[in-house]
């Protein structure tokens, strides 16, 4: 009777090899658990060791790279104005129009048949022949108004100039040295220059340089004076505060009056008339307020 002869007698070798599993040489295996071993020690120590917040910034600054982060609405700055600007807006550009529409239609009552040429042309004149008048009919008031204009628009530069927008400049600030311009340099200068012909009566060629060391000197000193100890009332500050602060600003002030008052001076007086000499100076006096201001 013939035998059936199963796989496994015929295929000996192969039925060994799928009953047995496959294992690897023991040194494969012991490389395997060596490189394991070292991945997890590497990736441990980069958890365990921290990475300073000084560190990643400065990174950072010499890669050149700067980490985008989310922006709120808090962190949009939108440039709007406030209240305080918007009325100091309203005020600048209300007078400035008055004040230009004033020059401007000087002959309005006398347009009818003119040119634009023939406005334009004696603007500059017929505004000068009012100024004039205005001096002859009430030299001290139109001379304070001067003042006070010129006082007020320089302590808006002097804010500006300390960094302050155009529009959010102090407007109790600007009120105080207008009122000090308009209700006393206006008034003292007039009677001032007056004196001061009075007192060099003389058509020599030594009066104009005795004018500006008198004015530099004796007029200077009082005028700079009064200035502070009026502002300093009007700040409602006590009087050792104002001494305090006259004391520390005399000298200086005084001599940087000189870097600019003495060649101001040789035409005030040595070329402009008595009566326009006011006018001159407040135009100077925009650049002098503004440090005086400061």
């Amino acid at each position: 009777m013939a035998t059936v002869s199963s796989p496994c007698t015929v295929f000996p070798i192969l039925t060994s090899t799928l009953s047995k599993p496959h294992l690897a040489p023991l040194s494969c295996r012991t490389q395997k658990r060596s490189r394991v071993s070292i991945i997890t020690s590497v990736a441990e120590d980069r958890e365990i060791v921290p990475v300073s917040e000084d560190r990643g910034i400065r990174l950072n600054e010499v890669d050149g790279f700067q980490p985008s982060e989310p922006h709120t609405e808090s962190d949009v700055v939108v440039p709007r104005l406030t209240s305080s600007s918007t009325v100091n807006a309203i005020i600048v550009l209300g007078f400035g129009t008055f004040a230009v529409t004033k020059l401007l239609t000087i002959d309005h009552d006398y347009w009818h048949g003119w040119t634009l040429f023939e406005i334009v042309r004696y603007i500059p004149e017929h505004n000068w022949i009012a100024y004039e008048q205005a001096l002859k009919a009430n030299p001290v008031l139109a001379k304070m108004a001067i003042s006070g204009i010129v006082y007020s628009i320089g302590d808006w530069i002097a804010q500006c100039y300390e960094g302050k927008p155009l529009f959010e400049f102090d407007r109790t600030r600007v009120l105080r040295s207008g009122l000090v311009g308009f209700t006393l340099h206006g008034s003292l200068s007039h009677y001032y220059y007056q004196l001061c012909e009075a007192l060099f009566p003389f058509q020599e060629w030594w009066v104009v340089p005795a004018k500006v060391a008198f004015d530099q000197t004796v007029w200077s000193a009082i005028w700079n004076s009064i200035y502070f100890v009026v502002l300093g009332l009007l700040r409602f500050e006590s009087l050792t505060n104002i001494y305090g602060e006259l004391k520390s600003t005399f000298l200086p002030l005084l001599t940087a009056g000189w870097k600019l008052w003495p060649f101001a001076h040789l035409i005030t007086y040595g070329v402009i008339p008595v009566e326009q000499r006011l006018l001159w100076v407040d135009c100077v006096e925009l650049i002098w307020v503004t440090i005086l201001s400061t």
